[in-house]
């Protein structure tokens, strides 16, 4: 976690088990939101639990970070894949990977950088992200 000068709290998400419809194009989906709005993947996930947390996802991560202009949807799935594979996360791989190739990324370039990580953040590392990648990739 990061604290800026303005007072935000930054929270660095990667753990997210899903990406939330907001992520996807949708509009977020506020705790005072009508009745006949779809809640956001991280409402379904967390928000009976964690409603902050779930919240926060959609707020802050998604709605603020992820819609930065200085990188594209495009670099930042490729930045956050890398990471969940260098943190050997597979749940939260699964839905990025998805949301990657959703934001144009190729499955050539996705398993080019499982392989190119496997020199950094090791072999399981990557021999989980390629059943991740697998799985993902099947579902076309």
């Amino acid at each position: 976690m990061r604290v800026f000068s303005n007072g935000l709290l930054l929270v660095l998400f990667l753990g997210a088990t899903a990406v939330p419809a907001y992520a996807q194009g949708q509009a977020p989906a506020a705790s005072d939101a009508p009745a006949t709005q779809q809640p956001s993947r991280a409402q379904q996930l967390m928000g009976g639990v964690a409603p902050k947390l779930a919240d926060l996802t959609d707020g802050v991560l998604y709605g603020d970070i992820w819609e930065r202009p200085q990188l594209s949807k495009r670099d930042r799935s490729l930045i956050t894949v890398t990471a969940l594979i260098v943190l050997n996360r597979p749940d939260q791989l699964r839905s990025h990977i998805a949301l990657a190739r959703q934001n144009g990324v190729t499955e050539e370039e996705l398993i080019e950088v499982i392989t190119h990580m496997a020199f950094y953040s090791g072999w399981p590392s990557a021999v989980s992200a390629v059943a991740v990648a697998k799985e993902v990739f099947q579902k076309k």
